[in-house]
């Protein structure tokens, strides 16, 4: 039968490597650039472009977060801005955006300078997607967003503003002080060119295989929402957008790369926590367990990395499921192009199975751990 594996990101113990270029600061530098080498190391591979989840589901946990009473303190999600969705959900105190791809890095430096340039959702969009900001947008923050939507639909990329955006964002990030040679700025720039040419329809994609018809357009995952039909992700809701945003300007919402079962990033980012008397609230992985179990081995250094996390009983593992051998999840929501499930676990319920040697594979990880809505 055939298996079906759509990954959102991934983080693996023996990736190929390719050269760090993150410059080591002193420890006792806590700007923002400081912070993302410290708690950095050398980047992997993973066949993925990732620019936006394939997740469609993402938001459908949003019951279960509030079940758990999942709130505040440190937050850690790998991948790109579905994290921001999950940061207005939960409002930490501080998130770490972990992923072994470094151009994942370079895609948040590219969303940061985007927010600290926006004040609201619709010159966020306007600047992302290359399009004009009209005169009075500061009137446009806490419209509906089916009103922002036909704004940015009804009004073309312009490549007069686009270039202006560019100039603009390339000297924000100069500013963030993020050592970059010309590969990295080449790869911002073609993130930035992507979300220009495509608009709300930027899709996930993967390299050297085929793409889903399916995957969803950014336009759509905007648009989604939990389990009781509410707009939740961080551009449909002009609350969120501004948390986001808050976290983004004061430097809270730090780029690190790393391997979830690596040797320093993930305690790293677990010693800053608990330095900061936080606990980590939770921590979103997307389906990198999958490929730890099934394909690329190092899951039980990840588990290991994991309870060296501060936590407490409203911490919890946010994990998706894309199926496979033709077995839906219970909690599977069908809608049209809808592939994934997302689900939640507390962190002590992890553990301790973990502990008793109860993670055996990956059905038992996702069939059998999660809390029902």
């Amino acid at each position: 039968m055939v298996v079906t594996i759509a990954a959102a990101t991934i983080v693996t113990a023996t990736a190929s490597p390719v050269r760090a270029r993150l410059h080591g600061r002193a420890a006792s530098d806590t700007s923002f650039a400081g912070l993302v080498a410290q708690l950095s190391e050398t980047p992997g591979y993973f066949d993925s472009d990732n620019i936006i989840t394939n997740e469609a589901s993402y938001l459908q946990i949003a019951s279960q977060l509030s079940k758990v009473g999942t709130h505040g303190g440190a937050y850690i999600g790998v991948g790109p801005d579905q994290n921001f969705s999950y940061i207005g959900i939960i409002r930490p105190t501080v998130a770490f955006m972990f992923d072994i791809r470094r151009d994942n890095m370079l895609e948040h430096l590219l969303f940061k300078s985007l927010f600290v340039m926006s004040r609201n959702r619709l010159e966020y969009l306007c600047l992302l997607l290359g399009k004009p900001v009209p005169p009075n947008v500061e009137s446009w923050t806490g419209k509906p967003m089916s009103a922002v939507l036909a704004y940015i639909g009804e009004t073309p990329a312009d490549s007069v503003v686009a270039a202006a955006t560019r100039r603009a964002s390339n000297e924000r990030i100069a500013k963030f002080g993020v050592p970059l040679d010309n590969h990295d700025r080449e790869m911002i720039d073609r993130y930035r060119a992507q979300f220009v040419a495509e608009g709300l329809d930027t899709r996930y994609s993967s390299l050297g295989r085929n793409n889903r018809f399916d995957y969803p357009s950014f336009g759509r995952l905007i648009m989604e929402s939990d389990r009781a039909g509410h707009l939740l992700s961080y551009v449909a809701d002009e609350n969120e957008f501004q948390y986001v945003r808050s976290l983004q300007v004061n430097d809270r919402i730090i780029p690190v790369v790393g391997n979830v079962a690596g040797p320093k990033a993930l305690k790293a980012v677990g010693a800053y926590v608990t330095g900061h008397d936080l606990v980590v609230s939770a921590f979103y992985l997307s389906n990198v367990e999958q490929y730890l179990m099934t394909r690329d081995g190092g899951f039980d250094d990840f588990a290991k990395n994991v309870r060296l996390l501060p936590h407490d009983s409203t911490s919890v593992i946010i994990r998706s499921y894309f199926g496979r051998f033709g077995m839906p999840h219970p909690l599977f929501v069908p809608s049209s192009g809808n592939i994934s499930t997302s689900m939640v676990e507390r962190m002590d319920s992890f553990l301790r199975a973990f502990g008793a040697g109860e993670l055996t594979n990956y059905s038992e990880l996702v069939f059998k751990r999660y809390v029902t809505p």
